[in-house]
Protein backbone atom coordinates (compact mmCIF):
# COMPACT_ATOMS: atom_id res chain seq x y z
CA UNK A 1 0.00 0.00 0.00
CA UNK A 2 1.56 3.46 -1.04
CA UNK A 3 1.26 6.32 1.49
CA UNK A 4 -1.39 7.85 -0.23
CA UNK A 5 -3.44 4.71 -0.30
CA UNK A 6 -2.57 4.70 3.91
CA UNK A 7 -4.16 8.55 3.99
CA UNK A 8 -7.25 8.32 6.12
CA UNK A 9 -10.31 11.10 7.38
CA UNK A 10 -9.65 14.56 6.69
CA UNK A 11 -6.34 13.91 4.73
CA UNK A 12 -7.97 11.29 2.35
CA UNK A 13 -11.06 13.73 2.05
CA UNK A 14 -8.64 16.73 0.57
CA UNK A 15 -6.76 14.31 -1.91
CA UNK A 16 -9.54 12.66 -3.04
CA UNK A 17 -11.16 16.08 -4.80
CA UNK A 18 -7.94 17.56 -5.29
CA UNK A 19 -8.06 14.43 -7.87
CA UNK A 20 -11.59 15.14 -8.56
CA UNK A 21 -11.45 17.76 -11.98
CA UNK A 22 -13.93 20.35 -11.80
CA UNK A 23 -15.03 23.46 -14.26
CA UNK A 24 -13.70 26.86 -12.87
CA UNK A 25 -16.40 28.80 -12.85
CA UNK A 26 -16.31 32.20 -11.31
CA UNK A 27 -19.32 34.01 -8.68
CA UNK A 28 -19.76 37.89 -8.76
CA UNK A 29 -21.88 40.22 -6.43
CA UNK A 30 -22.09 43.19 -4.67
CA UNK A 31 -21.72 43.87 -1.29
CA UNK A 32 -24.46 46.01 0.33
CA UNK A 33 -22.77 49.76 -0.15
CA UNK A 34 -22.12 48.55 -3.72
CA UNK A 35 -18.44 47.11 -3.68
CA UNK A 36 -18.35 44.38 -6.19
CA UNK A 37 -16.72 40.92 -4.92
CA UNK A 38 -16.22 37.83 -6.41
CA UNK A 39 -14.82 34.22 -6.23
CA UNK A 40 -13.79 31.08 -8.55
CA UNK A 41 -15.66 28.04 -7.69
CA UNK A 42 -15.40 24.72 -8.74
CA UNK A 43 -18.68 23.47 -7.21
CA UNK A 44 -20.61 24.89 -9.96
CA UNK A 45 -23.78 22.54 -11.00
CA UNK A 46 -27.19 22.51 -12.61
CA UNK A 47 -29.78 21.59 -10.79
CA UNK A 48 -32.54 21.72 -13.11
CA UNK A 49 -33.94 22.66 -16.03
CA UNK A 50 -37.32 23.78 -15.61
CA UNK A 51 -37.07 25.98 -13.75
CA UNK A 52 -33.50 26.82 -14.95
CA UNK A 53 -31.39 26.07 -11.47
CA UNK A 54 -28.14 26.39 -10.45
CA UNK A 55 -26.15 25.54 -7.40
CA UNK A 56 -22.59 26.59 -5.73
CA UNK A 57 -20.94 26.16 -2.20
CA UNK A 58 -18.89 27.87 -0.08
CA UNK A 59 -17.41 28.76 3.14
CA UNK A 60 -19.13 31.50 5.26
CA UNK A 61 -15.76 32.22 6.39
CA UNK A 62 -14.80 33.23 3.00
CA UNK A 63 -14.35 37.31 2.63
CA UNK A 64 -17.44 36.98 0.09
CA UNK A 65 -19.81 35.81 2.29
CA UNK A 66 -21.38 38.69 3.67
CA UNK A 67 -21.80 39.76 0.03
CA UNK A 68 -23.71 36.17 -0.60
CA UNK A 69 -25.90 36.01 2.31
CA UNK A 70 -26.77 39.73 1.68
CA UNK A 71 -27.65 40.22 -1.86
CA UNK A 72 -30.64 38.96 -3.59
CA UNK A 73 -28.76 38.39 -6.82
CA UNK A 74 -25.41 36.79 -7.99
CA UNK A 75 -23.53 36.49 -11.86
CA UNK A 76 -22.63 33.19 -12.63
CA UNK A 77 -19.08 32.81 -15.37
CA UNK A 78 -18.15 29.50 -16.99
CA UNK A 79 -14.69 30.10 -17.60
CA UNK A 80 -12.77 28.53 -20.53
CA UNK A 81 -9.14 28.37 -21.39
CA UNK A 82 -9.16 31.90 -22.76
CA UNK A 83 -10.32 33.06 -19.63
CA UNK A 84 -7.03 31.55 -17.51
CA UNK A 85 -5.97 35.11 -16.66
CA UNK A 86 -9.26 36.34 -15.25
CA UNK A 87 -9.47 32.87 -13.06
CA UNK A 88 -5.98 33.79 -11.26
CA UNK A 89 -6.96 37.37 -10.96
CA UNK A 90 -10.33 36.41 -8.96
CA UNK A 91 -8.76 34.04 -7.36
CA UNK A 92 -5.84 36.53 -5.98
CA UNK A 93 -6.28 39.03 -3.45
CA UNK A 94 -9.57 39.91 -2.52
CA UNK A 95 -8.61 43.66 -2.50
CA UNK A 96 -7.97 43.63 -6.41
CA UNK A 97 -10.29 41.34 -8.09
CA UNK A 98 -11.91 44.16 -9.49
CA UNK A 99 -8.85 46.26 -10.82
CA UNK A 100 -8.62 46.85 -14.33
CA UNK A 101 -11.22 46.18 -17.47
CA UNK A 102 -12.01 42.44 -17.20
CA UNK A 103 -15.21 43.34 -16.15
CA UNK A 104 -18.44 45.71 -16.58
CA UNK A 105 -21.27 46.67 -14.85
CA UNK A 106 -24.22 43.96 -16.01
CA UNK A 107 -28.02 43.30 -14.88
CA UNK A 108 -28.61 44.36 -11.37
CA UNK A 109 -25.67 45.94 -11.20
CA UNK A 110 -23.95 43.12 -11.19
CA UNK A 111 -19.77 42.90 -11.75
CA UNK A 112 -20.25 40.96 -15.58
CA UNK A 113 -16.50 39.87 -16.49
CA UNK A 114 -15.90 40.21 -19.67
CA UNK A 115 -14.98 37.43 -22.86
CA UNK A 116 -16.03 34.26 -20.41
CA UNK A 117 -17.57 31.03 -22.15
CA UNK A 118 -20.92 31.97 -20.94
CA UNK A 119 -22.42 34.29 -17.90
CA UNK A 120 -25.74 33.72 -16.13
CA UNK A 121 -27.55 35.73 -13.84
CA UNK A 122 -29.76 34.64 -11.41
CA UNK A 123 -31.99 35.83 -8.32
CA UNK A 124 -30.94 33.47 -5.03
CA UNK A 125 -33.75 31.10 -4.00
CA UNK A 126 -31.74 29.35 -1.27
CA UNK A 127 -29.19 29.32 1.66
CA UNK A 128 -28.54 26.30 3.17
CA UNK A 129 -26.14 26.34 5.85
CA UNK A 130 -23.91 22.80 6.44
CA UNK A 131 -21.23 23.34 8.96
CA UNK A 132 -19.18 26.24 8.34
CA UNK A 133 -20.61 26.33 4.87
CA UNK A 134 -23.21 27.13 2.76
CA UNK A 135 -25.33 25.83 -0.58
CA UNK A 136 -26.34 28.26 -2.68
CA UNK A 137 -29.23 27.79 -5.35
CA UNK A 138 -29.67 30.60 -7.84
CA UNK A 139 -32.69 30.72 -10.18
CA UNK A 140 -31.31 31.68 -13.56
CA UNK A 141 -32.76 35.13 -15.39
CA UNK A 142 -30.58 35.49 -18.13
CA UNK A 143 -27.49 35.06 -19.31
CA UNK A 144 -25.42 35.11 -22.27
CA UNK A 145 -23.21 33.04 -24.48
CA UNK A 146 -19.64 33.67 -25.30
CA UNK A 147 -17.09 32.35 -27.71
CA UNK A 148 -17.21 28.41 -27.96
CA UNK A 149 -13.28 27.71 -25.88
CA UNK A 150 -12.37 24.85 -24.53
CA UNK A 151 -12.93 24.45 -20.75
CA UNK A 152 -10.96 25.46 -18.25
CA UNK A 153 -10.41 22.59 -15.40
CA UNK A 154 -8.52 22.91 -11.71
CA UNK A 155 -7.28 19.70 -10.66
CA UNK A 156 -4.23 18.55 -8.08
CA UNK A 157 -4.25 23.05 -7.21
CA UNK A 158 -3.36 23.60 -10.69
CA UNK A 159 -5.26 24.90 -13.80
CA UNK A 160 -5.76 22.49 -16.59
CA UNK A 161 -6.67 21.85 -20.10
CA UNK A 162 -8.53 18.66 -21.26
CA UNK A 163 -6.23 16.19 -22.40
CA UNK A 164 -6.96 14.26 -25.83
CA UNK A 165 -10.03 12.71 -26.24
CA UNK A 166 -10.78 9.04 -25.62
Amino acid sequence: MTAAADATGFDAFAQAFRRHAAGVAVITARTPDGRPVGFTATSLASLAATPPLATFNMARTASSWPAIEGTDHVAIHMLGLDDLEVARIMAGDHDRRFDGDHWEEGPHGLPVLRGVTAWMVGRIVARTHVAESAMIAVQIEQGSLGEPDEPLLYHERRYRALGDEL
